[in-house]
């Protein structure tokens, strides 16, 4: 985390993260009424202050370049007096001071960083904002709840969490993965909802515990089914693909099963060596007009492979995936491209298995 060290008068204050540390020392020439500032009072061995601490970091990192307000805290238990002294009586304690005035206002709103940040824009009249990473887990509220978690042209996977729950936290990087592993899966929507800020959605779907993960499937929107499952990256990982019959691993590859065909596997593994090449591709182009979806969509390459085995001789089968395997390795390979070449890989061992 980065370290500032902020010159306020005679004193230097240490920022971790934009969160200006505060002592009976300096308290009095940060918190002087010349800026908004608000101020955690805390205690180290206090579990909610723990918990509000990743939270209250972003809060800092948000005003860390604005001029105007001043994110602080204060070791309560440490400083007593100081906790005394602003009617501290439990931790964390938050309050608002506004500008030109040493008297503050507690807060008692939402423990969030979007609650603290929203509620110091309003006072202070700011327009901070969370510095949130692009995510691939999709943000569900009540406006949108219906249409994306009951699509029934979708597979949905949805966390009821709550910002201040510890196992959520801890759930949140794993489940980005997961949901970055099926980001480029069109049916499989991997989302989350806050199920504090909307009780009604956590109670229609009977949550009693964050954090609750339900699987919205395609088949099953009026019941979804409870996933008790492990929360690591490659549980999550198998259980999607065996409920939306994906092929993904971990990282989002397709497996060596994504795109294969049965019907047309078994005419592919005697194509090669055949003496009846015509038959077949006929024979394959029956199985392909009863195909539906992307399994009509794939036939059409292992046609396509028939026919140029067929002109350029069975070299093709060995000189094409490693065409394939080069264009993989390469840097600037989209992900769809990554999925198409897959496909196309695992269809041309379907000739030589």
């Amino acid at each position: 985390m980065k370290q500032i060290i902020v010159v306020v008068g005679l004193f230097l204050c240490v920022s971790f993260g934009g969160v200006v540390d505060l002592t009976p020392d300096n308290f009095d020439s940060v918190i002087d009424g010349s800026k908004a500032a608000f101020v955690e009072f805390y205690a180290p061995w206090c579990g909610h202050c723990k918990t509000l601490a990743p939270e209250y970091e972003v809060v800092g990192e948000a005003f860390a370049k604005e001029k105007s307000v001043v994110i602080a805290k204060v070791d309560a238990d440490a400083h007593r007096d100081l906790g005394s002294r602003f009617e501290v009586h439990g931790f964390p304690t938050l309050k608002f001071f506004p500008k030109g005035s040493k008297t503050p206002e507690a807060y008692e709103g939402g423990r969030s960083a979007d609650d603290i940040i929203s509620y110091i824009n309003g006072k202070a009249g700011t327009r901070a904002k969370v510095q949130k990473a692009p995510s691939a887990v999709v943000d569900l509220t009540p406006a949108n709840f219906d249409a994306i978690a009951l699509d029934s042209s979708k597979d949905v996977l949805v966390e009821f969490y709550a910002p201040w729950c510890g196992h959520c936290k801890h759930l949140a990087p794993d489940y980005e993965k997961v949901a970055q592993a099926f980001a480029n899966e069109p049916n499989v929507v991997v989302a989350k909802v806050d199920a504090d800020a909307h009780k009604d959605l956590g109670g229609r779907y009977d949550v009693t515990g964050f954090p609750t993960l339900k699987w919205f499937g395609k088949n099953n929107k009026a019941d979804p089914l409870a996933y008790d499952g492990a929360r690591d990256v490659q549980a999550f990982v198998d259980y999607i693909n065996g409920k939306a019959g994906t092929a993904r691993d971990a990282q989002g590859r397709l497996g060596n099963t994504a795109g294969r065909v049965e019907s047309l596997d078994a005419i592919a593994a005697k194509f090669a060596s055949s003496s009846s090449q015509d038959a077949l591709i006929k024979e394959a182009e029956t199985a392909a007009s009863q195909l539906t979806g992307a399994n009509k969509e794939n036939a059409k390459f292992y046609l396509k492979v028939m026919n140029l085995v067929k002109s350029k001789g069975k070299g093709f089968l060995t000189s094409e995936p490693a065409r394939l395997d080069k264009m993989l390795e390469g840097s600037g390979v989209t992900p769809a491209k990554i999925d198409e070449f897959t496909i196309r890989k695992n269809i041309l061992a379907a000739f030589t298995e």
